[in-house]
Protein backbone atom coordinates (compact mmCIF):
# COMPACT_ATOMS: atom_id res chain seq x y z
CA UNK A 1 0.00 0.00 0.00
CA UNK A 2 1.21 3.38 -1.01
CA UNK A 3 0.67 7.07 0.75
CA UNK A 4 0.86 9.79 -0.63
CA UNK A 5 -0.79 13.67 0.80
CA UNK A 6 -2.43 14.65 -2.60
CA UNK A 7 -3.01 12.21 -5.86
CA UNK A 8 -3.52 13.39 -9.19
CA UNK A 9 -4.53 10.74 -11.83
CA UNK A 10 -3.32 12.24 -15.62
CA UNK A 11 -0.37 14.33 -16.28
CA UNK A 12 -1.80 16.69 -18.99
CA UNK A 13 -2.00 20.53 -18.42
CA UNK A 14 -4.95 20.40 -15.72
CA UNK A 15 -2.77 18.01 -13.65
CA UNK A 16 0.50 19.86 -14.10
CA UNK A 17 -0.83 22.72 -13.22
CA UNK A 18 -3.18 21.85 -10.73
CA UNK A 19 0.81 20.05 -9.06
CA UNK A 20 2.85 23.33 -9.31
CA UNK A 21 0.29 25.27 -7.43
CA UNK A 22 -0.24 22.78 -4.52
CA UNK A 23 2.10 23.70 -1.23
CA UNK A 24 5.32 22.35 -1.96
CA UNK A 25 5.45 20.82 1.87
CA UNK A 26 2.94 18.21 0.58
CA UNK A 27 3.96 14.49 -0.78
CA UNK A 28 2.00 14.74 -4.79
CA UNK A 29 2.00 11.82 -6.62
CA UNK A 30 0.52 12.12 -10.60
CA UNK A 31 0.12 8.91 -12.31
CA UNK A 32 -0.39 8.83 -16.18
CA UNK A 33 -1.70 6.08 -18.03
CA UNK A 34 0.70 5.57 -20.46
CA UNK A 35 4.05 7.85 -21.05
CA UNK A 36 4.33 11.87 -19.59
CA UNK A 37 4.04 13.20 -23.40
CA UNK A 38 1.17 11.01 -24.52
CA UNK A 39 -1.52 13.67 -23.34
CA UNK A 40 -4.44 15.38 -25.46
CA UNK A 41 -2.61 18.69 -24.07
CA UNK A 42 0.19 17.80 -26.18
CA UNK A 43 -1.75 18.32 -29.30
CA UNK A 44 -3.83 21.42 -28.89
CA UNK A 45 -2.63 23.06 -32.27
CA UNK A 46 -4.40 26.19 -32.77
CA UNK A 47 -3.98 28.28 -29.24
CA UNK A 48 -4.96 29.31 -25.96
CA UNK A 49 -7.05 32.69 -25.39
CA UNK A 50 -6.36 35.92 -23.42
CA UNK A 51 -8.48 38.57 -22.43
CA UNK A 52 -6.60 41.43 -24.60
CA UNK A 53 -8.39 44.28 -22.42
CA UNK A 54 -11.45 45.32 -20.61
CA UNK A 55 -13.11 46.54 -24.19
CA UNK A 56 -12.82 42.81 -25.34
CA UNK A 57 -14.90 41.64 -22.56
CA UNK A 58 -18.43 42.15 -23.78
CA UNK A 59 -17.49 40.31 -27.02
CA UNK A 60 -15.40 37.43 -25.51
CA UNK A 61 -18.09 36.27 -22.97
CA UNK A 62 -20.50 36.53 -26.23
CA UNK A 63 -18.62 34.54 -28.50
CA UNK A 64 -18.38 31.51 -25.81
CA UNK A 65 -22.06 31.67 -24.88
CA UNK A 66 -22.88 31.69 -28.49
CA UNK A 67 -20.86 28.68 -29.38
CA UNK A 68 -22.04 26.74 -26.18
CA UNK A 69 -26.15 27.43 -27.34
CA UNK A 70 -26.31 29.74 -24.13
CA UNK A 71 -26.23 26.49 -22.26
CA UNK A 72 -23.04 27.68 -20.41
CA UNK A 73 -22.61 28.46 -16.93
CA UNK A 74 -21.89 31.96 -16.84
CA UNK A 75 -20.34 32.44 -13.63
CA UNK A 76 -17.73 29.74 -15.24
CA UNK A 77 -17.37 32.14 -18.59
CA UNK A 78 -16.69 35.06 -15.94
CA UNK A 79 -14.13 33.08 -13.89
CA UNK A 80 -12.44 31.76 -17.33
CA UNK A 81 -11.54 35.24 -18.96
CA UNK A 82 -11.33 37.70 -16.21
CA UNK A 83 -8.47 34.55 -14.53
CA UNK A 84 -6.64 34.36 -18.46
CA UNK A 85 -4.08 37.15 -18.04
CA UNK A 86 -3.17 35.84 -14.33
CA UNK A 87 -2.75 32.39 -16.13
CA UNK A 88 -0.61 34.19 -18.84
CA UNK A 89 1.72 35.77 -16.57
CA UNK A 90 2.02 32.50 -14.79
CA UNK A 91 2.83 30.54 -18.24
CA UNK A 92 5.76 33.33 -19.42
CA UNK A 93 7.39 32.78 -15.67
CA UNK A 94 7.55 28.91 -16.96
CA UNK A 95 9.36 30.02 -20.17
CA UNK A 96 6.58 29.42 -22.37
CA UNK A 97 7.09 30.83 -25.80
CA UNK A 98 4.64 32.64 -27.22
CA UNK A 99 4.42 34.29 -30.67
CA UNK A 100 5.13 38.16 -30.84
CA UNK A 101 5.06 40.70 -33.09
CA UNK A 102 7.97 42.44 -34.54
CA UNK A 103 7.81 45.09 -31.29
CA UNK A 104 7.80 42.07 -28.78
CA UNK A 105 4.36 42.16 -28.00
CA UNK A 106 2.43 39.36 -28.06
CA UNK A 107 0.83 38.13 -31.17
CA UNK A 108 -2.55 37.52 -31.42
CA UNK A 109 -4.53 35.34 -34.06
CA UNK A 110 -8.38 34.44 -34.66
CA UNK A 111 -10.28 31.25 -35.31
CA UNK A 112 -13.87 30.22 -36.03
CA UNK A 113 -16.95 31.76 -34.27
CA UNK A 114 -14.32 34.65 -32.58
CA UNK A 115 -15.62 38.20 -33.24
CA UNK A 116 -12.06 38.47 -32.51
CA UNK A 117 -7.91 38.30 -32.89
CA UNK A 118 -7.58 37.10 -28.74
CA UNK A 119 -5.82 33.65 -29.42
CA UNK A 120 -2.09 33.13 -28.27
CA UNK A 121 0.39 30.85 -29.88
CA UNK A 122 3.23 28.84 -30.63
CA UNK A 123 3.73 27.97 -34.08
CA UNK A 124 0.57 25.06 -34.53
CA UNK A 125 1.76 23.13 -31.52
CA UNK A 126 0.53 25.20 -28.74
CA UNK A 127 -0.57 22.48 -26.65
CA UNK A 128 2.60 20.81 -26.78
CA UNK A 129 5.03 24.44 -25.88
CA UNK A 130 2.47 25.13 -23.31
CA UNK A 131 2.39 21.10 -21.38
CA UNK A 132 6.28 20.62 -21.83
CA UNK A 133 6.84 23.89 -19.99
CA UNK A 134 4.92 23.18 -17.44
CA UNK A 135 5.79 19.01 -17.47
CA UNK A 136 9.64 20.62 -16.83
CA UNK A 137 8.60 22.09 -14.12
CA UNK A 138 7.11 19.70 -12.33
CA UNK A 139 10.19 17.64 -13.06
CA UNK A 140 12.15 19.96 -11.00
CA UNK A 141 9.60 19.58 -8.08
CA UNK A 142 11.41 17.62 -5.06
CA UNK A 143 7.94 17.04 -3.56
CA UNK A 144 6.21 15.21 -6.97
CA UNK A 145 6.63 11.61 -8.30
CA UNK A 146 5.92 10.80 -11.48
CA UNK A 147 4.51 7.36 -12.68
CA UNK A 148 4.43 6.48 -16.01
CA UNK A 149 2.07 3.50 -17.52
CA UNK A 150 -0.04 3.51 -14.29
CA UNK A 151 -3.59 3.07 -14.48
CA UNK A 152 -6.31 3.95 -12.33
CA UNK A 153 -9.41 1.32 -11.42
CA UNK A 154 -10.78 2.60 -9.20
CA UNK A 155 -11.86 5.04 -5.87
CA UNK A 156 -11.00 4.34 -2.83
CA UNK A 157 -14.26 5.90 -0.80
CA UNK A 158 -16.81 5.14 1.87
CA UNK A 159 -19.58 7.39 3.30
CA UNK A 160 -19.35 9.80 0.22
CA UNK A 161 -15.64 10.74 1.04
CA UNK A 162 -12.59 9.53 -1.53
CA UNK A 163 -9.46 7.86 0.23
CA UNK A 164 -7.22 7.82 -2.82
CA UNK A 165 -7.28 4.72 -5.52
CA UNK A 166 -6.60 1.49 -6.89
CA UNK A 167 -4.06 1.73 -9.52
CA UNK A 168 -2.19 -1.01 -11.88
CA UNK A 169 1.57 -0.41 -12.28
CA UNK A 170 3.15 -1.10 -15.83
CA UNK A 171 4.37 -4.23 -14.37
CA UNK A 172 0.75 -5.77 -13.90
CA UNK A 173 0.77 -5.75 -10.08
CA UNK A 174 -2.01 -3.64 -8.04
CA UNK A 175 -1.63 -1.20 -4.98
CA UNK A 176 -4.09 0.59 -2.84
CA UNK A 177 -2.88 4.17 -2.77
CA UNK A 178 -4.43 6.56 0.14
CA UNK A 179 -4.44 9.99 -0.45
CA UNK A 180 -6.10 13.11 1.75
CA UNK A 181 -7.13 14.27 -1.58
CA UNK A 182 -7.26 13.26 -4.99
CA UNK A 183 -7.83 15.13 -8.24
CA UNK A 184 -9.16 13.68 -11.37
CA UNK A 185 -7.54 14.74 -14.36
CA UNK A 186 -7.69 11.92 -16.88
CA UNK A 187 -9.11 13.77 -20.07
CA UNK A 188 -11.35 12.94 -22.62
CA UNK A 189 -13.34 9.66 -23.81
CA UNK A 190 -12.13 9.69 -27.50
CA UNK A 191 -10.90 6.56 -27.33
CA UNK A 192 -14.78 5.12 -27.14
CA UNK A 193 -15.00 6.16 -30.79
CA UNK A 194 -14.15 5.58 -34.33
CA UNK A 195 -12.78 8.63 -35.79
CA UNK A 196 -11.40 10.91 -32.75
CA UNK A 197 -8.80 13.41 -32.24
CA UNK A 198 -7.97 12.31 -29.11
CA UNK A 199 -5.36 9.33 -27.55
CA UNK A 200 -6.51 5.63 -28.26
CA UNK A 201 -6.25 5.50 -24.19
CA UNK A 202 -8.34 8.21 -23.11
CA UNK A 203 -11.26 6.52 -22.28
CA UNK A 204 -12.84 8.31 -19.81
CA UNK A 205 -12.30 5.40 -17.15
CA UNK A 206 -12.74 8.62 -14.19
CA UNK A 207 -16.69 9.17 -15.69
CA UNK A 208 -17.19 5.28 -15.66
CA UNK A 209 -15.89 5.36 -12.24
CA UNK A 210 -18.32 8.33 -11.21
CA UNK A 211 -20.95 6.48 -12.23
CA UNK A 212 -20.17 3.28 -10.47
CA UNK A 213 -20.29 5.88 -6.90
CA UNK A 214 -22.81 7.72 -8.18
CA UNK A 215 -20.74 11.23 -7.79
CA UNK A 216 -22.55 13.43 -9.87
CA UNK A 217 -22.27 14.18 -14.14
CA UNK A 218 -23.09 17.25 -15.97
CA UNK A 219 -23.69 17.64 -19.72
CA UNK A 220 -22.42 14.02 -20.13
CA UNK A 221 -24.02 14.24 -23.90
CA UNK A 222 -22.15 17.14 -24.69
CA UNK A 223 -19.48 15.82 -27.23
CA UNK A 224 -18.13 18.28 -29.48
CA UNK A 225 -16.99 16.61 -33.25
CA UNK A 226 -13.77 18.61 -34.44
CA UNK A 227 -15.30 19.48 -38.18
CA UNK A 228 -11.67 19.06 -40.23
CA UNK A 229 -9.58 16.25 -39.50
CA UNK A 230 -7.01 15.19 -42.14
CA UNK A 231 -9.20 12.04 -43.83
CA UNK A 232 -7.62 8.33 -43.70
CA UNK A 233 -8.83 5.20 -44.86
CA UNK A 234 -6.27 3.21 -42.13
CA UNK A 235 -9.02 2.61 -39.64
CA UNK A 236 -6.36 2.41 -36.54
CA UNK A 237 -4.95 6.14 -36.87
CA UNK A 238 -5.55 8.27 -34.64
CA UNK A 239 -7.47 11.58 -36.74
CA UNK A 240 -4.86 14.16 -37.27
CA UNK A 241 -6.43 17.39 -36.97
CA UNK A 242 -6.36 20.58 -38.95
CA UNK A 243 -6.51 23.65 -36.62
CA UNK A 244 -9.58 25.50 -36.50
CA UNK A 245 -7.10 28.49 -36.82
CA UNK A 246 -6.26 27.67 -40.95
CA UNK A 247 -9.73 28.63 -41.18
CA UNK A 248 -9.43 31.40 -39.35
CA UNK A 249 -6.55 32.62 -41.40
CA UNK A 250 -8.70 31.99 -44.26
CA UNK A 251 -8.46 28.28 -45.45
CA UNK A 252 -11.47 27.40 -47.23
CA UNK A 253 -13.97 24.68 -47.44
CA UNK A 254 -15.49 23.06 -50.61
CA UNK A 255 -17.47 19.94 -51.64
CA UNK A 256 -16.15 17.78 -54.57
CA UNK A 257 -17.03 19.74 -57.14
CA UNK A 258 -14.85 22.45 -55.75
CA UNK A 259 -18.02 24.79 -54.34
CA UNK A 260 -18.16 26.34 -50.94
CA UNK A 261 -20.94 25.47 -49.09
CA UNK A 262 -20.24 26.85 -45.63
CA UNK A 263 -19.09 29.76 -43.92
CA UNK A 264 -15.89 28.60 -42.45
CA UNK A 265 -15.70 30.64 -39.27
CA UNK A 266 -19.40 29.43 -37.64
CA UNK A 267 -18.81 27.47 -34.66
CA UNK A 268 -17.73 24.00 -34.67
CA UNK A 269 -20.90 22.37 -34.34
CA UNK A 270 -22.73 23.79 -37.22
CA UNK A 271 -19.88 23.68 -39.52
CA UNK A 272 -19.71 20.02 -38.68
CA UNK A 273 -23.19 19.86 -39.59
CA UNK A 274 -22.45 20.95 -42.93
CA UNK A 275 -20.13 19.30 -44.02
CA UNK A 276 -22.07 15.93 -43.17
CA UNK A 277 -25.05 17.03 -44.73
CA UNK A 278 -22.90 17.77 -47.66
CA UNK A 279 -20.90 14.36 -47.63
CA UNK A 280 -23.90 12.51 -47.80
CA UNK A 281 -25.34 14.68 -49.97
CA UNK A 282 -22.14 14.16 -52.67
CA UNK A 283 -21.88 10.37 -51.28
CA UNK A 284 -18.23 10.86 -50.10
CA UNK A 285 -16.34 10.14 -47.14
CA UNK A 286 -15.21 13.50 -47.06
CA UNK A 287 -14.93 17.16 -47.96
CA UNK A 288 -11.98 19.46 -49.65
CA UNK A 289 -9.73 22.09 -47.19
CA UNK A 290 -8.15 24.76 -49.38
CA UNK A 291 -5.26 26.28 -47.34
CA UNK A 292 -3.90 28.04 -50.24
CA UNK A 293 -5.50 31.00 -49.86
CA UNK A 294 -2.98 31.84 -47.20
CA UNK A 295 0.28 33.22 -48.30
CA UNK A 296 3.27 30.64 -48.17
CA UNK A 297 5.14 31.54 -45.74
CA UNK A 298 2.89 32.57 -43.39
CA UNK A 299 1.52 28.81 -43.52
CA UNK A 300 4.52 27.35 -43.18
CA UNK A 301 5.58 29.58 -40.14
CA UNK A 302 2.15 29.62 -38.60
CA UNK A 303 1.25 25.73 -39.39
CA UNK A 304 4.66 24.24 -39.59
CA UNK A 305 3.34 20.89 -38.22
CA UNK A 306 0.08 20.95 -40.13
CA UNK A 307 1.95 21.52 -43.65
CA UNK A 308 4.65 18.46 -42.40
CA UNK A 309 1.95 16.07 -41.61
CA UNK A 310 0.25 16.56 -44.53
CA UNK A 311 3.30 15.81 -46.72
CA UNK A 312 4.06 13.08 -45.01
CA UNK A 313 0.45 11.90 -45.86
CA UNK A 314 1.05 12.81 -49.58
CA UNK A 315 -0.15 16.29 -49.50
CA UNK A 316 1.46 19.51 -50.64
CA UNK A 317 -0.79 22.11 -49.16
CA UNK A 318 1.01 24.92 -50.84
CA UNK A 319 -0.24 23.39 -54.33
CA UNK A 320 -3.29 20.88 -53.08
CA UNK A 321 -6.55 20.87 -51.45
CA UNK A 322 -6.62 18.38 -48.43
CA UNK A 323 -9.34 15.64 -48.03
CA UNK A 324 -11.03 16.47 -43.75
CA UNK A 325 -13.78 14.48 -42.32
CA UNK A 326 -15.29 15.66 -38.91
CA UNK A 327 -13.84 13.53 -35.91
CA UNK A 328 -14.68 13.29 -32.28
CA UNK A 329 -12.49 15.87 -30.69
CA UNK A 330 -13.55 17.30 -27.42
CA UNK A 331 -15.76 16.26 -24.13
CA UNK A 332 -17.68 19.12 -22.77
CA UNK A 333 -19.42 17.19 -20.30
CA UNK A 334 -18.09 15.09 -17.29
CA UNK A 335 -17.91 14.87 -13.57
CA UNK A 336 -19.53 17.73 -12.16
CA UNK A 337 -18.05 20.30 -10.56
CA UNK A 338 -18.24 23.63 -8.68
CA UNK A 339 -16.29 26.82 -9.24
CA UNK A 340 -13.31 25.44 -7.26
CA UNK A 341 -13.72 22.04 -9.20
CA UNK A 342 -14.75 20.21 -6.06
CA UNK A 343 -17.22 17.37 -7.44
CA UNK A 344 -19.90 15.90 -5.16
CA UNK A 345 -17.65 13.93 -2.97
CA UNK A 346 -15.65 14.70 -0.09
CA UNK A 347 -11.59 15.32 -0.82
CA UNK A 348 -12.02 14.19 -4.91
CA UNK A 349 -11.79 17.45 -7.29
CA UNK A 350 -11.77 16.73 -11.20
CA UNK A 351 -10.10 19.52 -13.35
CA UNK A 352 -9.39 19.33 -17.53
CA UNK A 353 -11.57 17.75 -19.59
CA UNK A 354 -12.88 15.02 -17.59
CA UNK A 355 -14.49 18.00 -15.55
CA UNK A 356 -17.90 19.52 -15.69
CA UNK A 357 -18.22 23.33 -14.60
CA UNK A 358 -20.22 24.54 -17.40
CA UNK A 359 -17.87 26.68 -19.13
CA UNK A 360 -18.30 25.38 -22.48
CA UNK A 361 -22.07 24.67 -22.79
CA UNK A 362 -23.12 22.46 -25.45
CA UNK A 363 -20.13 23.54 -28.02
CA UNK A 364 -16.83 24.65 -26.95
CA UNK A 365 -15.62 27.71 -27.85
CA UNK A 366 -12.05 27.32 -29.93
CA UNK A 367 -9.21 27.72 -28.03
CA UNK A 368 -10.98 28.19 -24.53
CA UNK A 369 -9.94 24.61 -23.58
CA UNK A 370 -5.99 24.82 -22.70
CA UNK A 371 -7.30 28.05 -20.77
CA UNK A 372 -10.35 26.69 -18.92
CA UNK A 373 -8.36 23.68 -18.01
CA UNK A 374 -5.56 25.98 -16.43
CA UNK A 375 -7.93 28.45 -14.84
CA UNK A 376 -9.96 25.50 -12.74
CA UNK A 377 -6.99 23.62 -11.56
CA UNK A 378 -5.41 26.23 -10.07
CA UNK A 379 -8.87 26.88 -8.24
CA UNK A 380 -8.38 23.40 -7.64
CA UNK A 381 -4.99 23.93 -5.61
CA UNK A 382 -5.77 26.92 -4.09
CA UNK A 383 -8.62 25.32 -2.86
CA UNK A 384 -7.02 22.50 -1.20
CA UNK A 385 -4.25 24.66 0.00
CA UNK A 386 -6.71 26.99 2.07
CA UNK A 387 -9.08 23.68 3.28
CA UNK A 388 -6.26 21.44 3.72
CA UNK A 389 -7.45 18.58 6.35
CA UNK A 390 -5.87 15.24 7.21
CA UNK A 391 -7.92 12.20 6.55
CA UNK A 392 -7.53 9.74 9.64
CA UNK A 393 -10.59 7.70 8.77
CA UNK A 394 -8.42 4.38 7.41
CA UNK A 395 -10.99 2.50 4.41
CA UNK A 396 -11.85 -0.39 5.01
CA UNK A 397 -11.70 -1.61 1.42
CA UNK A 398 -8.04 -0.55 0.76
CA UNK A 399 -7.21 -4.15 1.32
CA UNK A 400 -9.42 -5.87 -1.55
CA UNK A 401 -7.66 -5.80 -4.90
CA UNK A 402 -9.86 -9.40 -6.17
CA UNK A 403 -12.08 -7.51 -7.91
CA UNK A 404 -9.43 -5.77 -10.02
CA UNK A 405 -7.80 -8.43 -11.67
CA UNK A 406 -9.49 -9.03 -15.28
CA UNK A 407 -8.12 -5.96 -16.96
CA UNK A 408 -10.39 -6.41 -19.73
CA UNK A 409 -13.20 -7.20 -18.44
CA UNK A 410 -12.93 -4.00 -16.35
CA UNK A 411 -12.35 -2.12 -19.42
CA UNK A 412 -15.11 -3.06 -21.49
CA UNK A 413 -17.35 -2.79 -18.66
CA UNK A 414 -15.96 0.94 -18.41
CA UNK A 415 -16.63 1.21 -21.59
CA UNK A 416 -20.27 0.40 -21.72
CA UNK A 417 -20.95 2.37 -18.77
CA UNK A 418 -19.91 5.50 -20.58
CA UNK A 419 -21.80 4.79 -24.23
CA UNK A 420 -24.59 3.60 -21.90
CA UNK A 421 -25.08 6.89 -19.87
CA UNK A 422 -24.24 9.60 -23.06
CA UNK A 423 -26.81 7.45 -25.02
CA UNK A 424 -29.51 7.38 -21.98
CA UNK A 425 -28.96 11.27 -21.59
CA UNK A 426 -29.58 12.05 -25.55
CA UNK A 427 -32.61 10.12 -25.30
CA UNK A 428 -33.94 12.09 -22.50
CA UNK A 429 -33.18 15.51 -23.64
CA UNK A 430 -35.02 14.15 -27.34
CA UNK A 431 -37.89 13.19 -25.06
CA UNK A 432 -37.19 16.61 -23.31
Amino acid sequence: MMKTDILIIGSGCSGLYCALHLPQDKRITIITKSDLESSDSFLAQGGMCMLKDDFDYKSYFEDTMRAGHYKNDEKSVEIMIRSSQDIVQDLLHYGVDFQRESDGTLAFTREGAHSAQRILFHEDITGKEITSKLLAQVKERENISLMEYTTMLDLLCKDNSCYGAVIRHEDGTLENVLADYTVLATGGIGGLYRHSTNFRHLTGDAVAIAIRHGITLKDINYVQIHPTTLYSEKKEDRSFLISESVRGEGAKLYDIHMNRFVNELLPRDVVTDAIHQQMQKDHSDYVWEDLRPIPEEELKMHFPNIVEHCQAMGYDVTKECIPVVPAQHYFMGGIAVDHQSRTSMEHLYAVGETACNGVHGQNRLASNSLLESLVFAKRAAFEIRDTYRHQTVFCPEANNLAGYQDEERLSEEYRQLVLNEIAKREADDLSA
